[in-house]
């Protein structure tokens, strides 16, 4: 069993998005939640993360989860949106450190990429990272195939 735990700052926009496409990919062996590193629990994703959601018909509940040993613990893999999420968990759970890189990282593109963050913009910009996860959740999952889980 793989599971991938996706992280970003407050848990609202992109990895939620993230953890929803995956999740709408219904891949046996496969098992996806998300987190945030300022996390509030509790909160609701974004409405624009909901809308373009809906637009792409992937239907998907979600509350806010704070980042802690519990998720770190669950996750096989963690594929962060940034670079400084990485060095966050890196800092706060030096053991998850081996299992931890960020989206673009993982499946060979620039370690230092970020995946863009809508957080604050108009629904075109929500639309526009959709688009960005769905391309790189698509390019993880060949990844994931060729590298199972130990």
């Amino acid at each position: 069993m793989q599971r991938i735990l996706f992280v970003c700052t407050g848990n609202t926009c992109r990895s939620p998005m993230a953890e929803a496409i995956l999740k709408n990919k219904n891949i046996d062996g496969v098992e996806a939640k998300s987190s945030g590193i300022f996390a509030i629990n509790g909160g609701d994703a974004s409405t624009n993360a909901k809308q373009v959601l809906v637009e792409n018909k992937i239907e998907h509940q979600h509350q806010s989860n704070s980042l802690t040993h519990k998720e770190v613990e669950w996750a096989t893999l963690i594929l962060t949106m940034t670079s400084s999420h990485k060095a966050a968990i890196a800092a706060n759970f030096p053991a998850a450190a081996q299992k931890t890189f960020t989206l673009k990282e993982f499946i060979g593109e620039d370690v230092d990429g970020d995946v863009s963050d809508p957080f604050g913009g108009d629904i075109n910009s929500y639309r526009d990272t959709f688009n960005e996860l769905e391309k790189l959740i698509d390019a993880a999952i060949i990844r994931l195939k060729e590298k199972p889980s130990t």
